[in-house]
């Protein structure tokens, strides 16, 4: 499939991308204090709307599962994170505002939704939330207080599905765990016991030598082990995994780019990983039959 470029009508450096769940739309996010959607089709795209409302840079926005509707999350510079919901098609309005943080909220992730339409939030103030609709339209707000007390770069959900179980099995109490990237250094993976927060990896996973700005759990398919891919400053993607529960957590080197790494992403098999890095290039990843992992292709900008 050939490149397709899009103008994003962007004043300003654009942060983040996401794609809707049946590939018909962007939404992007920007320093311009902005979010645009965006139509995309057979080497087209259309500007569907502008959607404004932070008081600072956008830094990631991301898409609710369409069971809940047509919802974005966006999350800003201001401390605050946005819930739009579309009503007429293209009609964006501000469903809630959440202003629990006190600085730059950094990264937001929708939870799977088995759980229920629930959105963590990570933020420079140390603090992790996690936000949960209820069936009266209000939210309930569970906290992990000093996740990374010097600030929460990254926040990523864990698959609903225990590992080792079979997908769809529906037998098992969903999971509800999450990892977080920090100014640490350091990559936690969290749980929820009995409506607590708490920490599930002892000790903290410490590989990388400077600051952690993405983490990325892999959909699990159904397999025994669970799997994290973190990215840093230092220049590495780090691939941790534990092979059952209660297990300590394993790291490898997926590579050193030599530049700092700013965002990973798995497919939705969680068998390619793609990587961009800061010359500018993305590149996608594949874990070989030996446990070796090897780049397939390179994305050009």
């Amino acid at each position: 499939m050939p490149p397709q470029k899009i103008e994003t009508g962007h004043e300003d450096t654009v942060h983040d991308v996401a794609m809707d769940y049946y590939g018909k739309r962007l939404a992007t996010a920007s320093s311009d204090y902005s979010i645009k959607i965006i139509g995309v089709g057979n080497n087209t795209s259309q500007h569907l709307a502008k959607l404004s409302g932070h008081k600072g840079a956008v830094w990631e926005v991301a898409w609710a599962h369409p069971k809940f509707g047509s919802i974005l999350a966006s999350c800003s510079f201001d401390g605050t994170v946005i819930i739009w919901k579309e009503g007429n098609s293209n009609e964006w309005i501000k469903d809630h505002v959440f202003e629990d943080h006190k600085s730059s909220v950094n990264s937001i992730d929708w939870a799977p939704h088995e759980l229920g339409l629930c959105l963590a939030c990570g933020s420079s103030d140390g603090n992790i939330s996690v936000f949960t609709a209820r069936a009266d339209g209000g939210w309930d707000t569970s906290r992990i207080d000093q996740a990374h007390p010097v600030g929460v770069t990254s926040v990523s959900w864990a698959p609903s599905t225990a590992p080792g179980a079979l997908v769809g099995s529906g037998f098992l109490d969903p999971v509800q765990k999450l990892c977080s990237g920090g100014c640490d250094n350091t990559v936690k993976v969290w749980k929820l016991y009995n409506g607590i927060w708490k920490m599930d990896c002892f000790p903290a996973l410490q590989m990388h030598t400077d600051w952690v700005r993405d983490v990325a759990w892999a959909p699990n398919l159904g397999l025994p082990k669970s799997t994290i891919a973190s990215a840093s400053e230092d220049g590495k993607v780090i691939i941790w995994t534990v092979a059952r529960e209660g297990d300590q957590w394993e790291g490898k080197v997926l590579h050193d780019f030599k530049t700092p790494v700013y965002r990973v992403s798995w497919s939705l098999t969680g068998n390619i990983l793609a990587v961009a890095d800061g010359n500018n290039n993305v590149t996608l990843w594949e874990e070989a039959v030996d446990g070796e992992w090897r780049q397939v292709t390179a994305v050009g900008p």
